[in-house]
C-alpha cells in the first residue's frame, strides 16, 4: 500500500523522535519515544477527547505520533467533513448534523453519552478524526505517557445499537449505508459455518478476510477464532473500506477496476471457483471468472466470439467492473419531486425490486420488468437506451440460457444438487449418469465430456443445480454463457451416441452461437484494460 512520507506533519514533533517503518492498517508500528506525547488540554476534559493538535493545519494530536495514518486520513472526506456542511446554503442544515460532522460520541463505544463537539462546540473537534471510531485519546496519551500503553480499539463490527461503528453516522435517508448493508447478504453470518470454517473464512468472516488479504489490524472484538461462534463478524463496512485512508478512491482496501481477479476487491472473494477440476468440485463463487472470460469448462469445439465480448459488461463503458452495476446510486423523488431518499447502492443488487414510493428494496421476488425494478446500472452508461431496451434484454437472455441449460440437465429428482440417472432427473447429463455412469469420477484423473459439461449447466444454471454458481441468468458475460452451453450440446451428442438431437428450438440458438465467427478460433478470452488502466 502507497503510504505517504512524514513531511506534512514534520512540525508536528518538536519534542519527540520517531522511528517508523512503513507503517499503516496493514503493516506493524514502531514507535520511540524521546520526551512526552504533545497534546493541548482538551475543551472536553470531563471526557478527554483530545481532538486537533492544530486545528488550522487540520493536524490530529493522534497524529503526533501516528504521522503515516495522519497523512492518508488528511486526504479522505472525513478530514473535510466539517466544511462540507458549511459550504452548503444557509438554513439547509440543522444542529444535530455537526454530530456526524465533527468528533463525538458517534461511532465510537463512549457509554452512549455526549460528548466532543455535542458538549463543547470547539474548532478543535471538528471533521471525523481518529477519536470519532477509536473513542476518546487522553487515556491512551497518558499511558505512553506514564509508559503502560492503553490502546483505543475501534470496533469491526456492527452491534445492535450501532453506536461504536460506522453505522452511527452513515444511515438516514440521505446515507443509508447502515440500513442497506443490514438487507444485503455481506451481513450475515452463518454460524457456525462457513463463517467459523477456517477454510470459508477469507470470505465469509470479517476478520478473516483482512487476514487473508495480509492486513493487520487490531480490533476491540479481538483476533479470529473458530469459537466462540457469537463472535463471528460479518463483512462489515471495515472490511471493504479502510478507515485510515490510502490510495484507492471511496477508502476502498483494494481498487474495484482492476482485471486482475486477484487485485479486485470484489473479486478476490467472488472468484473461488471458476473452472472445473479433475476432483468433480462444482463452482463456488465464480462470477469473476463469467465477467472476465475465463470461467467455464472449454470442450474441444468451443468457439468464443472474441468480437462480442466487448459487448459484455467488463468494458470500457463500465470501468468499475463489479462495482459499475451492483453499487448504484439512485435519488428518489416523491410525485411533487421533493427529495425522500437517497440510495446508496450498499443492497448490492444492480436491478433491484422498488417499492411503492420507488425505493430499492431486500426483495428479490418481483417481475423482471421496467416498472418493477430500477434498471439505472444498465442505462447509465449509454449501453442500454431505456429501462425497457434493458429489460428486454435481460429477459431475452435469461429465457435462452433456460432453454439451453435445460437441455443439458432438469433436476427433478429432489436430492439437492446432486445428479440422478433418467428418468428421475431430465436432460442429457442424465441419460448419460443411467448409459455410462463411469463417465461421473471423481478418482481417475481426469475430466469427461459429461463432467465437464456438467460444470457448465452448474455454473450457468440456477440454485437447484449448485448452490454458489454464477447466479446472473447470463447477464454478467452473455455471450460466455451460450458458447459455453451450445459447444456443450454439440460435444455431448457427438461423444454419446445414445444422446438425441436437441429439439429444433435449442439448435437454432446453437447454430446461432456455436460457429466460429470472423475467423475465431478457441480462446480463453480476458477483455482489455479500461481506460483508466492503459
Amino acid at each position: 500500500m502507497t503510504r505517504h512520507s512524514l513531511s506534512k506533519v514534520a512540525g508536528l514533533l518538536p519534542t519527540l523522535l520517531l522511528a517508523l517503518f512503513t507503517v499503516g492498517c496493514d503493516t506493524k508500528e514502531t514507535i520511540v519515544y524521546t520526551d512526552k506525547v504533545p497534546y493541548n488540554p482538551p475543551a472536553d476534559a470531563a471526557n478527554g477527547y483530545v481532538g486537533y493538535y492544530t486545528t488550522s493545519q487540520k493536524a490530529t494530536t493522534c497524529g503526533n505520533c501516528h504521522a503515516d495514518f495522519q497523512g492518508e486520513w488528511a486526504e479522505t472526506r472525513h478530514a473535510g467533513a466539517y466544511k462540507s456542511l458549511t459550504d452548503l446554503p444557509a438554513g439547509s442544515t440543522s444542529p444535530a448534523c455537526y454530530s456526524c460532522h465533527a468528533v463525538t460520541n458517534r461511532g465510537n463505544n463512549s457509554a452512549g453519552k455526549a460528548a466532543g463537539y455535542d458538549v463543547v462546540a470547539d474548532s478543535s473537534y471538528r471533521d471525523v478524526q481518529c477519536e470519532s471510531c477509536h473513542g476518546a485519546g487522553q487515556k491512551h496519551i497518558d499511558g505512553v505517557n506514564a509508559g503502560t500503553v492503553i490502546k483505543p480499539l475501534a470496533h469491526m463490527g456492527i452491534g445492535p445499537d450501532t453506536v461504536a461503528s460506522c453505522g452511527a453516522c452513515h444511515t438516514g435517508v440521505h446515507t443509508p449505508f447502515l440500513e442497506q448493508w443490514k438487507a444485503s447478504r455481506h451481513a450475515l453470518v452463518r454460524s457456525p459455518s462457513p463463517a467459523g470454517s477456517t477454510s470459508c473464512k477469507p470470505c465469509h468472516e470479517g476478520r478473516g478476510a483482512l487476514e487473508a488479504w495480509g492486513v493487520e489490524s487490531e480490533w476491540a472484538e479481538g483476533p479470529w477464532a473458530a469459537t466462540p461462534t457469537s463472535n463471528l463478524q460479518p463483512i462489515t463496512c471495515a472490511v471493504c473500506h479502510d478507515p485510515h485512508g490510502g490510495p484507492n478512491k471511496y477508502q476502498l482496501r483494494w481498487p474495484i477496476n482492476s482485471i486482475d481477479e486477484n487485485q479486485n476487491l470484489c473479486m478476490k472473494c467472488h472468484n473461488r471457483r471458476a473452472q472445473p477440476s479433475t476432483s468433480g468440485s462444482s463452482p463456488h463463487g465464480p462470477q469473476a471468472g463469467m465477467l472476465l472470460g475465463f470461467a467455464g469448462f472449454r470442450p474441444p469445439n468451443f468457439v468464443y466470439d472474441t468480437a462480442r465480448i466487448y459487448g459484455s459488461h467488463a468494458t470500457t463503458a463500465n470501468p468499475d467492473l463489479c462495482a459499475g452495476c451492483h453499487v448504484q446510486r439512485l435519488t428518489v423523488n416523491d410525485p411533487s419531486g421533493k427529495f425522500s431518499f437517497q440510495s446508496v447502492g450498499h443492497l448490492f443488487k444492480p436491478i433491484p425490486c422498488l417499492d411503492a414510493q420507488g425505493i430499492p428494496t431486500a426483495d428479490d421476488t418481483c417481475a423482471f420488468t421496467p416498472a418493477a425494478r430500477s434498471w439505472n446500472a444498465c442505462t447509465k452508461s449509454g449501453c442500454h437506451a431505456n429501462a425497457n431496451v434493458a429489460a428486454s434484454a435481460f429477459n431475452s437472455t435469461k429465457a435462452e440460457v433456460k432453454q439451453l441449460v435445460d437441455v443439458l440437465w432438469i433436476n427433478t429428482g429432489g436430492t439437492g444438487t446432486n445428479l440422478d440417472a433418467s428418468p428421475t432427473d431430465q436432460g442429457y447429463l442424465a441419460l448419460v449418469k443411467k448409459n455410462a455412469p463411469t463417465e461421473f469420477s471423481n478418482t481417475d484423473n481426469r475430466i469427461s465430456p459429461a463432467e465437464g459439461c456438467q460444470y457448465n449447466a452448474q455454473l450457468t444454471g440456477d440454485l437447484t443445480l449448485a448452490s454458489h454458481p454464477d447466479a446472473s441468468w447470463g447477464t454478467h458475460n452473455a455471450f460466455l454463457y451460450r458458447a459455453l452451453l451450445s459447444s456443450c450440446i454439440t460435444y455431448l451428442k457427438a461423444s454419446y451416441p445414445f444422446i438425441p438431437a436437441p429439439p429444433a428450438s435449442v439448435q437454432a440458438i446453437i447454430d446461432r452461437w456455436d460457429a466460429p465467427v470472423q475467423g475465431n478460433g478457441p480462446v480463453i478470452a480476458r477483455v482489455p484494460q479500461p481506460i483508466a488502466e492503459r
